[in-house]
């Protein structure tokens, strides 16, 4: 009687997508809203990463490293979650993108375990010269990793098939000066005094940095990549909210609102990520010419995994909302990392 309902039951999951939904669509937008989780939450690691090389005495890095502290490895976790989507669900594209730019994927690895244990050596020793090496070593692990990841990103949108082009380089760096804007703002949210008041200037800057380069990285793309036109209406509307709030970013900040500016930040990262996927839709992958629904796996193992997410992504989310509020509240001057 139990083998007939297992059976019954994966016939019943192998007719037809669950409830008749779009799943192909769908696990397409939620591949990319999970990759732009990550870049918002690891990002603003990566940008205090970046603004730890402006502090100038311990004090101030330490509390850089105490507002980051509980939080950068988890936030990690949704990056291995974008890797397990797209190895369950778009398998040949998993494989073709990872195969096509394994450097580039090991460059990303290292950047993010240099990241990670940069912090953890810089406190071992207080020695000048020992945390002079560790201090220099978490800002190129927290700057290089973001720019692999953006070169990345361009690659896989323009359909670079080598290391590196003019138009992925400009998202890497756009990437990178997006980061530096996030952790700002987070710093706004966490610290007072002069490390608020000091980042908050260069955050305004990379703000404007970033909105050149994004520019300029699309356009350029653009006359290497037919698939990517410029001037259809989601992405204009797209262009048109990132400068709508990059202008909310700067005015929050000014005035001191610094869950407005985060939360402005968080639209511009979560903006970029739908720009790279209306660029591509319908393909998922222009090497290779596939389309999504060309790429992803046939109905059965699909449903099987739709079920698995509903159950899973809740769990994680869950996870981060008693993570956050268990450390939620400003970082004190006299916090440290350890």
């Amino acid at each position: 009687m139990t083998d007939l309902l297992a059976a019954t039951t994966l016939s019943t999951l192998a007719d037809g997508p669950l409830f008749g939904l779009p799943l192909a669509k769908l696990w397409f937008g939620l591949i990319f809203a999970v990759l732009g989780t990550f870049l918002f939450l690891d990002g603003f690691d990566f940008g205090v990463g970046a603004l730890f090389a402006t502090r100038k005495t311990d004090a101030e890095r330490e509390q850089l490293l105490a507002a980051i502290g509980p939080f950068w490895d988890g936030n990690e976790v949704w990056l291995v979650v974008f890797g397990g989507m797209l190895f369950a669900v778009f398998p040949t594209i998993y494989a073709d993108l990872f195969s096509r730019h394994y450097l580039l994927m090991f460059g990303i690895l290292g950047a993010l375990i240099l990241r990670g244990l940069a912090p953890e050596m810089y406190e071992q020793r207080h020695d000048e010269a020992w945390q002079r090496w560790w201090g220099r070593s978490f800002v190129v692990g927290s700057v290089t990793a973001p720019l692999f990841l953006g070169i990345f990103t361009g690659n896989w949108l323009f359909g670079v098939d080598g290391f590196v082009s003019v138009a992925s380089l400009l998202v890497g760096l756009a990437v990178v000066a997006l980061t530096i804007v996030d952790g700002a703002a987070y710093l706004g949210v966490k610290t007072r005094g002069d490390v608020r008041s000091e980042t908050r200037a260069m955050g305004l800057l990379a703000q404007v940095v970033y909105l050149l380069l994004a520019v300029a990285a699309v356009v350029v793309g653009s006359q290497t990549a037919d698939h990517v036109a410029l001037l259809s209406g989601p992405v204009l509307a797209l262009l048109g909210a990132t400068v709508l709030l990059a202008a909310t970013y700067a005015v929050a900040s000014r005035f001191g609102r610094w869950y407005v500016a985060f939360v402005a930040v968080a639209g511009q990262v979560y903006g970029l990520v739908a720009l790279v996927a209306t660029l591509l839709y319908p393909m998922i992958d222009p090497v290779t010419g596939l389309a999504v629904g060309e790429a992803i796996v046939s109905t059965l193992p699909l449903n099987l995994t739709s079920i698995g997410a509903a159950f899973l992504l809740p769990l994680i989310a869950t996870y981060f909302y008693v993570l956050y509020s268990a450390f939620s509240g400003p970082v004190e001057e006299a916090e440290s990392y350890a």
